[in-house]
């Protein structure tokens, strides 16, 4: 377990030994390593293979860019695939694996692949699979899926916990390198409340990876010197391990915390119950985005070999982590900083064996000893299948060197500032993009992500911007000046790929993607950026093409004749690195997916052995079975025919409750509501249906209006979220002159219907005896509030779902579990009956009220036969567009009912409706059948349902047709009212 590529120095803890393994092997490393130096510290070149060709893959880069090490962490459930081993901090027990390749990591089967790859370039697969066409289900699909995807999941639930969070501050850093420790700074010593995050789990960015100085000290020390300060200001929140994935609306920033990723395992006991990972939703002020650059590479022949790396990684590696890429080092650079890797690494005594500059000119800095310098060079090509061993310039010389490190400039990571979609701008003295003119809200960009590459310019640019950032929130900056530092020289000439390179040049290293594949999309005609995307998959990958995007652009650009701003870039959407769905979802998982919502009386229900269902959040009873019953049904039909016969009770706290109130408020309900809500007189209730803009049926409940600037509008329960969003949009957008108010009431009252020939009666019994509930004093469609039980405050509404003489009553939700209990006893006497949502629906279906199988989104109020109701004496919404020619066409379709000619036969939802001696087929199709019921009252199966022209054809014959089901019977066309057409039950 010898770390054979160890050397001195680096910021690793080497008191602390950490054993982990790689494909089974034990191996070690020290606390502060990521996964990446530790196996590099061992000696481990090869990790993985690429996606497609499935060749050799290295580790490439030190960051969240990496495309080349994605591994496999643990195992069994919280096994975890594609996984950055350059930002894995390593733990004891860590486990990771190789992926993408079959059979052994060295020897993989798949990697066969290489060898057909002349049949397998860009754009293959939209010509190759399209013939013959039944090879498709049976052949390519199978093939293309078993040898699709990097990483396995382990096919269980996840077992970790993530957690959801909201941050509030003034001043939000996203980044923790020297420009965001300047901002911090200044923003945190003026008082401003600050936020500073970085995804390394130590702050100070490249300070901890460079020998450059600070305030004449080192970087890193200065750097722990600004941390200490930072962390000693209660103002000042740092967040290590930490990724800003997302800028969205009104300055909010998303962010990824892990909290657990490096302990040593999320399934030991005492990290069972920390949350993996929270997402946090930051409302900042203002955003300092500080995130740096990334380093690309130059694409030459074979430039994809474990041991390949970027020229800054490989000088993190050895200055950072003290662990050693190669012993014989070569460089190939086109710009100023590819020599400070060779400077650094010299220094530490590695063997530099060659300086490959593709400028002409002298060397910018001295020649490391026995290097051979090599300026306006090229690498042609290079050797070594499962590692580097030397590479062939195009003179024809060849240098051995076990590991090259590569430089073709740095881009500023302008990720987050595109995500509102602004559109970096070009700037060709650093040959990249930097963030344009129009920016998210509330962000200004520093250091250099702006595209200030040189350290003292990254310094002022930060503590300037914090400055800037509080000073435009009214506080004063403080007298404070920036730190400074030695200017280094960032000349850079842009050289994106060798062109003498007869062997592949690679542009992305995870989707395999090469310079030859960009020429191709472009011979082809997939010439903008957006269709070069597609056509060869460059930056689809988990890194989104942070390496590859803008050597690949160059190459379009080239062979447009077009410049690089010219040809354009794609911008960049969220996130800005991979985010688990686990974060995502948070705790909503499962039975916690949403909240479980529980009616008042459910205690009481459970206690009667009711059967539940989830309908929206709620768990309402579905029925409640008594002893010797042995199936759903005859519970249910007990029920009804109790309710018809007598009372029953059921809870309808489900149903949305809106409170409105102002001086306004019945002008607004006569603007979202189809029919006349204006004068409706206090006391009263009125059923009223709303429409969508498109004049499609949106919902119906009713309304009661308890006072002159008072009504409660009560709603569906599936829709009570809706129509809340609808009208508050209404009242917020549409008219916001309008004096009205509304709040949801729903979970505020628990209500409940009374229903039955002796629902006054039992009423009485418990209503205080001031209030007259008497058919004459409190008629049909009458509300008003009154006291129960010796003065507790309640609600009465006289409406009917079921079709019998009914009240809903309504009392403080603390009251509900008493209610019910007071309801039955007072019933018992009455052989009261609880019913659950399944009598409830038999009743309706038999009174031919609509409801939600009816109000599916695509029905108008003319097709429910309420079109007379939508008045045509005012506005409403959705008005105009119900007069369309479509929606009122002779021909329409018809909410009626339908009863089976052979009472014995089982009416079916979903059936269609044919005409008899037709064929049942889509051109024939008439209507179909939305809800059905066995009423225990007519003894048969009854259904509502939608035909052609329904209304005119009472007592027609038809068929009602389910192919699916293979069931076709005949069905007669009736009123869909099947009990009590005249209504006198329910006005007795």
């Amino acid at each position: 377990m010898s770390q054979i590529n160890r050397i001195d120095g680096g910021l690793v803890d080497r008191s602390q030994k950490l054993n982990f393994t790689f494909n089974g092997k034990a191996l070690e490393g020290y606390a502060g390593d990521t996964l990446a130096s530790a196996l590099l510290a061992n000696g481990h070149k090869m990790v993985g293979r690429s996606f497609k060709y499935h060749r050799p893959r290295g580790i490439f880069s030190a960051g969240s860019e990496e495309p080349n090490a994605l591994v496999q962490l643990r195992s069994g459930a919280y096994q975890e695939p594609n996984t950055r081993a350059t930002i894995t901090e390593l733990f004891p027990g860590l486990e990771a694996t190789s992926q993408n390749h079959r059979g052994s990591l060295k020897y993989d089967f798949m990697a066969v692949n290489d060898l057909f790859s002349s049949f397998l370039s860009a754009g293959f697969y939209y010509k190759t699979f399209m013939w013959p066409k039944a090879f498709w289900e049976k052949l390519y699909e199978p093939v293309i899926r078993a040898a699709a995807g990097l990483g396995r999941l382990s096919g269980e639930d996840d077992p970790d916990i993530y957690d959801k969070g909201f941050l509030h501050c003034d001043v939000l850093v996203v980044g923790a390198g020297p420009s965001g420790l300047s901002a911090a700074l200044s923003a945190g010593r003026a008082g401003a409340r600050v936020i500073l995050m970085d995804e390394d789990f130590h702050m100070g960015g490249r300070l901890n990876a460079e020998t450059l100085s600070v305030n004449d000290q080192s970087g890193h020390e200065w750097a722990i010197q600004s941390i200490a300060e930072l962390s000693a200001m209660d103002n000042v929140r740092l967040m290590t391990r930490t990724t800003a994935y997302g800028a969205y609306d009104h300055g909010i920033i998303g962010a990824v915390e892990r909290i657990t990723d490096h302990l040593i395992s999320s399934n030991d006991k005492p990290n069972q119950k920390k949350p993996r990972q929270i997402l946090w939703r930051v409302y900042t002020k203002r955003t300092i985005l500080c995130a740096g650059s990334t380093e690309r590479p130059i694409a030459f022949g074979n430039n994809d070999r474990p041991g390949i790396m970027l020229a800054g990684a490989v000088r993190a590696y050895v200055n950072r982590w003290g662990a050693l890429p190669g012993k014989r080092v070569a460089v190939f650079t086109n710009n100023d900083d590819g020599w400070r890797t060779a400077t650094d690494l010299a220094e530490k005594g590695v063997e530099i064996t060659a300086v490959i500059d593709s400028r002409d000119g002298q060397p910018p800095v001295d020649v490391p000893n026995g290097a051979a310098v090599v300026m306006g060079g090229r690498i042609i090509d290079t050797q070594g299948r499962h590692g580097i061993r030397s590479i062939t310039l195009s003179s024809g010389q060849k240098i051995a060197t076990d590991c090259l490190a590569v430089s073709g400039g740095w881009s500023p990571n302008v990720q987050l500032t595109c995500h509102q979609r602004g559109r970096p701008t070009w700037r060709e003295d650093i040959a990249a993009f930097v963030p344009g003119g129009e920016l998210p809200q509330g962000m200004m960009v520093a250091g250099a992500a702006a595209g200030n590459l040189s350290l003292s310019s990254v310094l002022k640019d930060g503590h300037d911007l914090g400055n800037q950032a509080v000073g435009d929130l009214g506080i004063k900056p403080t007298a404070a000046v920036a730190a400074i530092s030695v200017e280094e020289t960032v000349g850079i000439s842009a050289f994106w790929y060798v062109k003498e390179s007869k062997a592949r040049s690679w542009l992305d290293l995870q989707n395999d993607v090469t310079v030859k594949d960009v020429k191709l999309s472009h011979q082809e005609g997939f010439r903008s950026v957006e269709h070069l995307k597609r056509y060869t998959t460059l930056g689809m990958a988990t890194d989104q093409g942070k390496t590859a995007n803008i050597p690949a652009l160059a190459v379009m650009a080239e062979c447009t004749g077009k410049s690089i701003p010219e040809t354009g870039t794609t911008i960049f959407r969220p996130p800005y690195t991979p985010v688990a769905i686990g974060a995502l979802a948070g705790r909503a998982r499962g039975k916690d997916f949403r909240p479980a919502r529980l009616t008042p009386s459910h205690a009481w229900a459970e206690e009667q052995g009711a059967v539940f269902v989830e309908a929206g959040m709620w768990y309402r009873a579905q029925w409640f079975p008594k002893a010797g019953e042995t199936n759903w049904r005859q519970s249910v039909d007990r029920e009804v025919t109790q309710t018809r016969s007598s009372v029953g009770i059921c809870d309808v706290t489900t149903l949305g409750k809106i409170d409105i109130q102002g001086k306004d408020a019945a002008e607004f309900l006569n603007r979202v509501y189809a029919n006349a809500f204006a004068k409706l007189p206090v006391g009263k209730v009125r059923y009223g249906i709303m429409l969508r803009e498109d004049g499609i049926m949106m919902d119906d409940g009713t309304s009661a209006r308890f006072a002159d600037n008072h009504f409660v509008m009560t709603t569906t329960t599936a829709n009570a979220v809706g129509v809340f969003r609808h009208m508050e949009f209404c009242r917020q957008c549409l008219w916001p002159e309008m004096d009205v108010h509304l709040i949801s009431s729903t979970e505020q009252y628990a209500q409940f219907a009374v229903a039955g020939p002796n629902a006054r009666k039992l009423l009485q019994k418990i209503i205080d005896r001031e209030h007259d509930i008497s058919n004459e004093a409190f008629p049909f469609m009458a509300c008003g509030e009154i006291t129960v039980c010796g003065g507790v405050p309640a609600r009465l509404f006289r409406i009917s779902f079921s079709g019998e003489l009914a009240y809903e009553i309504a009392v403080p939700t603390r009251y509900g579990d008493s209610l019910v209990r007071t309801l039955m006893a007072a019933g018992e006497e009455f052989d009261v009956t609880a019913y659950g949502t399944e009598a409830l629906g038999v009743m309706r279906i038999e009174k031919g009220h609509a409801a939600g199988n009816e109000l599916n989104g695509q029905t108008t109020a003319q097709d429910l036969g309420m079109g007379r109701m939508v008045s045509k004496k005012k506005d409403c919404i959705g008005n105009t567009l119900s007069e369309r020619e479509n929606l009122n066409r002779a021909d329409g379709l018809s909410l009626v009912g339908f009863r089976p000619v052979n009472r014995r036969d089982e009416l079916k939802a979903g059936a269609h409706f044919i005409a008899k001696g037709k064929t049942a087929n889509m051109e024939n199709d008439e209507g179909w059948m939305s809800s059905v019921a066995f009423s225990p009252s007519l003894g048969h199966s009854i259904g509502l349902g939608f035909i052609k022209q329904g209304s005119d054809r009472m007592g027609e014959i038809v068929c009602a047709a389910d192919p699916l089901r293979g069931n076709e019977i005949e069905v007669e066309i009736v009123s869909a009212q099947f009990i009590d057409p005249e209504g006198e039950r329910l006005r007795a």
